[in-house]
């Protein structure tokens, strides 16, 4: 049996440009190293997950924080330009770009929790669905699974982060839908401390425990 491709949407993590809301708290250096972290981390996971891994990447990787160790993750990886104005349109053509003819995967790196098992439980679970989602406790997604590429294509009429994307995505989604696990997004740097709990020995949480002597109060 075929299995479907695991897609990776990321933004380079540049100081300034990634994670301003957690920048607020803890500065645009430490809020991008933060961003790095949880990609390297996801990467972790998807490559454990024994998938195909495409990552449609868009931003300048130069000015990235970690950038050698990402560029080293990446060297070994199918890497693809997102292609797009607004991000519907962008996970749309990822999804076109990366099915390899059995369907794809697609993660974000604001989830640096998710584990290879989330990924293998996904295509298991597009066996007998037409489509997974997995739900962000803030009402979008962390996970979104589909048996074609072309079926991702409704997701440029979503608008995304808000708390009804989820809702909205599910409904243009091919029934019937796999839910997987709530997963909580790192959004703020409450979302950072309470992920980095979760993870205590990951990338992430190293990051999150060498700046929260920074945070603002």
């Amino acid at each position: 049996m075929s299995l479907p491709t695991a897609l990776v949407v990321a933004k380079a993590p540049v100081p300034g440009l990634a994670k301003t809301r957690i920048a607020a708290d803890v500065g645009p250096d430490a809020a991008a190293d933060l961003a790095a972290a949880a990609l390297l981390d996801t990467l972790d996971s998807v490559v454990g997950s024994g998938l195909t891994v495409v990552v449609a990447l868009t931003g300048d990787l130069d000015r990235a924080s970690r950038a050698d160790e990402l560029r080293a993750v990446l060297a070994g990886l199918v890497v693809v330009p997102q292609v797009g104005d607004m991000l519907g349109e962008r996970l749309a053509r990822a999804h076109l770009d990366a099915d390899g003819g059995a369907g794809v995967v697609q993660v974000g790196m604001d989830s640096p929790q998710l584990r290879a098992d989330d990924l293998t439980e996904a295509a298991g679970r597009l066996v007998d669905h037409a489509s997974v989602l997995g739900p962000a406790e803030d009402g979008g997604w962390w996970l979104l699974g589909v048996n074609h590429g072309s079926d991702a294509s409704a997701l440029a009429t979503i608008e995304m982060s808000t708390a009804s994307t989820g809702q909205h995505t599910r409904e243009v989604l091919p029934a019937p839908t796999a839910i997987l696990r709530t997963l909580r997004d790192v959004d703020t740097w409450a979302d950072a401390q309470a992920v980095a709990e979760e993870i205590p020995h990951s990338r992430f949480a190293a990051a999150v425990l060498a700046f929260g002597g920074q945070a603002r109060t």
